[in-house]
C-alpha cells in the first residue's frame, strides 16, 4: 500500500473485499452505481445485493452506456459517477467513456473485476491488461490484488477523481481480493505525496493580471468549463461586471453564465457566434478562464489573437503555454483566484468596445439565426426545433446532446438560466454519448427537465439504453433530429469534398415503434404546425418520451470556421464574413 496521508476510523469489522467495496463507496458518499455484471464481478454484485437500500444500481445494456451515464450524473450533480463492470470485454467496453471523461475533465470511478492474481499473465479467460489500456486515458489506474487495500484504493480513487482538475480513475480488482476477508476500517485520503491538485497562487501573477486588465481598452474573457467545475460562477460574474468585460464561452462552459446576461456574447469556435470570434482577433487583452485553447476554438494558431496580451486562469499547469503563449498565468482554483484579481481591478466602463459587438451580432441574426429558427422553407429545421423546446421549458432544462449537427444546433439555440445545464461530449466528440448521458443527468438532477437532442446516427449507437430507461423508469425527453444522414459528415462533404456523399446516407427504422417496444411513448412530426403541440405533449407526459422531428435532409450548421482556418474566416451560408 502506498503511504498516503489517510485517516482511518477506529471501528473494525471482518468482511470480504466485495463487502468492503460497498462500504467504501458509502463512506465516499456514493449512492448510485451504473453497471453490468459478469463472471469476475459476481462477488461484487453478490455483496451489492445486501446494500440495495443504500446503493441504487442502474443496470445498463452496454458498459459504454454505464460510463456515459456516470458522466452525465457527474456533470449535473458535481459528484463523481461510479461504474461497476466485469473483466475482459466488460472493462474494455468502458474505454471510450473513460477517454471521453479524461478529455472533458469529468470525475468518474470505474471499478472492474479481474481474474485472480494467481492467473494474471496467463491469458486466462476474460483477462486483459486493464492498467496498460487505461493508464494513458485516466488520471489514475491501479490494480488491487489483496482485500486489505480496497478501502485505501477507493478512498484514493475518489480523492484523485474529484480534486484539482477532475477526471476518471480506474480500479482493477482481482477476484481473490474480492473474496478475501480482513478487518475493515473506513479510510479517508486527503493528501498524496507528489500530487498537487491545486497549485499555490502566485500573488505577483495576480497583480500582473489585474494591471493588464486595468490598462485594457478592449478586454475579452473566454469562459471554459473550469468555471463550472470550480463552482466559480458568482465569482466570474463579479469579475466581469467590475471591469465591464464582455465574455464568450466554450461549448462546455456555456451555462457558466445565463444566456441573457448582457456581458455574455455567446459561444466561441467553429460553429460559435460571429461577434466573439471576430473580437478575439481585435481585443487587446484576452482572458482565458478554465479553458484549454482547443483547436475548435482557436482555429489557426498562427493567426490567433496575435495582437492581444494573454492572461490564462487555470488549475492545471500543463495547460499553460500548451497551445497559446501566455503573458500572465494565474494558476489555482478559479473560485479563489478570480476574487483575488477582482479585488485589484478598477471599476471600468468599456462602452464603445462592447457596442462594437452589436454589428456582427445583428449580421448573424439576419444572415443565420432568423433563417434557422424562423425558416421560410417548408421543412422543419434543426435550430427551429431546439429553439421551440428551449422556449417551452422556459430555458430551465438541462441540455444533453449527442455529437454532430444536433450538438451544435443544441449549443447554439438552447438557452440557459442555471449552471450545470450542458452535458455533451466536447473533447472526444463521442457519437452515442447522448442517450446514456441523459439517463445519468436525470438521475443526478431528478427535479430538472432533461432534454436530449440526438441525430439518427448517434442515437443508434447506444439505442439499447432505451431498455435501461424502461427498466429504471428514467424521465428523459428525447428529441430526435432525423435527417436520414450522418449530418455533420455530410456537411463537410458538401463544403469540402465536392458533394461526394460517401457513406453518409442513413436508411433508418421507425424510431417511434422502437420506442414503443420499450414502453416509451413517442410521436413523429414533419410539419411546422404540429411542432408546438408535440412539444407540449412530450413535456406533459410523465416519464420518458421520444419526439422524432423529421428535419430538412441537407440542413447546415452556420456560422462555420473551416478547420485550421483563421478564426475570423467565418462562413455564413451566403458567403464569408470577416477577414
Amino acid at each position: 500500500m502506498n503511504k498516503d496521508h489517510i485517516i482511518s476510523s477506529p471501528h473494525r469489522r471482518t468482511m470480504s473485499g466485495s463487502q468492503a467495496i460497498a462500504e467504501a463507496l458509502l463512506h465516499e458518499g456514493a449512492s448510485l452505481l451504473f453497471g453490468y455484471p459478469g463472471g469476475q464481478a459476481l462477488s461484487i454484485y453478490d455483496a451489492l445485493y445486501d446494500y440495495r437500500d443504500r446503493l441504487r444500481h442502474i443496470l445498463v445494456r452496454h458498459e459504454q452506456g454505464a460510463v456515459h451515464a456516470a458522466q452525465g450524473y457527474a456533470r449535473v450533480s458535481g459528484k463523481p459517477g461510479v461504474v461497476v463492470v466485469t473483466s475482459g470485454p466488460g472493462v474494455a467496453n468502458t474505454v471510450t467513456g473513460v477517454a471521453d471523461a479524461m478529455m472533458d475533465s469529468t470525475p468518474i470511478v470505474v471499478i472492474a473485476g479481474q481474474v485472480p492474481a494467481t492467473l494474471l499473465g496467463t491469458d486466462a479467460f476474460q483477462e486483459i491488461d486493464v492498467i496498460g489500456i487505461t493508464q494513458a486515458i485516466s488520471k489514475w489506474s491501479y490494480q488491487v490484488r489483496c482485500a486489505e487495500d480496497i478501502p485505501w484504493a477507493i478512498a484514493r480513487a475518489f480523492y484523485i477523481a474529484s480534486s484539482g482538475r477532475p477526471g476518471p480513475v480506474v480500479l482493477d480488482i482481482t477476484k481473490n481480493a474480492q473474496i478475501g476477508t480482513f478487518d475493515y476500517q473506513s479510510v479517508a485520503v486527503n493528501h498524496i505525496t507528489g500530487y498537487v491538485p491545486v497549485p499555490v497562487v502566485e500573488q505577483a501573477h495576480v497583480a500582473q493580471a489585474a494591471q493588464l486588465i486595468n490598462h485594457a481598452e478592449r478586454p475579452l474573457a473566454l469562459v471554459g468549463q473550469g468555471v463550472v467545475l470550480s463552482h466559480a460562477e458568482e465569482e466570474l460574474l463579479a469579475f466581469l461586471k467590475k471591469a465591464d468585460i464582455p465574455s464568450a464561452s466554450t461549448l462546455l462552459g456555456l451555462s457558466a453564465l445565463p444566456t441573457g446576461e448582457p456581458l455574455n456574447t455567446g459561444m466561441l469556435g467553429m460553429h460559435g457566434n460571429i461577434a466573439p470570434n471576430l473580437k478575439t482577433n481585435e481585443c487587446d487583452v484576452l482572458i482565458a478562464i478554465g479553458m484549454r485553447f482547443d483547436d475548435r476554438v482557436t482555429g489557426d494558431l498562427g493567426t490567433y489573437a496575435k495582437q492581444a496580451k494573454i492572461i490564462h486562469f487555470d488549475i492545471d499547469p500543463a495547460e499553460i503555454d500548451k497551445n497559446v503563449k501566455t503573458d500572465v498565468a494565474v494558476l489555482g482554483n478559479a473560485k479563489e483566484t478570480l476574487p483575488l484579481v477582482t479585488a485589484l481591478l478598477h471599476d471600468a466602463k468599456h462602452t464603445a468596445w462592447r457596442d462594437s459587438f452589436k454589428a456582427p451580432m445583428e449580421k448573424e441574426t439576419a444572415a443565420v439565426i432568423n433563417k434557422e429558427i424562423y425558416p421560410q422553407t417548408a421543412a422543419l429545421t434543426m435550430g427551429e426545433v431546439v429553439h421551440r423546446v428551449s422556449e417551452a421549458t422556459a430555458h430551465n432544462a438541462v441540455l444533453v446532446t449527442d455529437v454532430g449537427q444536433n450538438q451544435m444546433m443544441g449549443a447554439r439555440y438552447f438557452k440557459f438560466k442555471q449552471t450545470r445545464s450542458v452535458v455533451t461530449s466536447g473533447g472526444l466528440g463521442t457519437m452515442g454519448f447522448g442517450l446514456p448521458a441523459a439517463m445519468g443527468a436525470k438521475l443526478g438532477a431528478p427535479d430538472r427537465t432533461v432534454c436530449l437532442f440526438a441525430g439518427d446516427g448517434g442515437l443508434q449507437m447506444t439505442i439499447q439504453e432505451l431498455g435501461t430507461i424502461m427498466q429504471s423508469d428514467i424521465d428523459v425527453k428525447i428529441i430526435l433530429l432525423n435527417n436520414d444522414y450522418l449530418g455533420m459528415v455530410r456537411q463537410w462533404q458538401e463544403l469540402f469534398y465536392n458533394e461526394r456523399y460517401s457513406e453518409t446516407v442513413m436508411k433508418n427504422p421507425d424510431f417511434v415503434k422502437i420506442a414503443a417496444a420499450y414502453n416509451i411513448p413517442g410521436r413523429s412530426v414533419s410539419k411546422r404546425g404540429e411542432l408546438d403541440e408535440a412539444i407540449r405533449e412530450m413535456l406533459g407526459t410523465k416519464g420518458a418520451y421520444l419526439l422524432e422531428a423529421r428535419v430538412e435532409a441537407k440542413g447546415m450548421v452556420y456560422p462555420m470556421v473551416p478547420a485550421g482556418a483563421n478564426i475570423t474566416n467565418i462562413l455564413t451560408g451566403d458567403g464569408a464574413y470577416g477577414k
